[in-house]
């Protein structure tokens, strides 16, 4: 038995030049990939989503060749450095397709490269 998500339950598609805070307004993310296979890219334009609608990021842990995982929570598009209170360990990605993730550190959050 196959279910959809309801349209409201949808976030909205922001109008251009509007800020986006989802997935579904972040530009290069990857349809129908394929969870746990191989992927070439770590720190540009990492997202995907599987063919069920899982928002999935291409990663490769202690270096091994990268493969695509679950993503995180991932808060569509923001800059690098700017601050991400509450969002610690959550996942971004910047205008330029940078991949970024929300660190804390020294008392505060802020966006980071996620591929380091």
């Amino acid at each position: 038995m196959v279910t959809s998500v309801p349209a409201s339950a949808q976030p909205p598609v922001p109008t251009p030049g509007a800020e986006c805070h989802y997935p579904n307004c972040t530009p290069g993310i990857k349809p129908n990939v394929v969870l746990g296979s191989y992927c070439e890219n770590t720190t540009y334009y990492v997202f995907g989503v599987t063919s069920w609608g899982r928002l999935v990021f291409c990663g490769s842990p202690r270096r091994y060749e990268p493969r695509w995982f679950r993503s995180p929570e991932m808060h569509g598009v923001k800059n690098q450095g700017d601050l991400c209170p509450g969002l610690s360990g959550e996942v971004a990605q910047a205008p330029d397709g940078l991949f970024l993730t929300c660190v804390s550190k020294d008392g505060r959050s802020y966006w980071e490269r996620g591929d380091l």
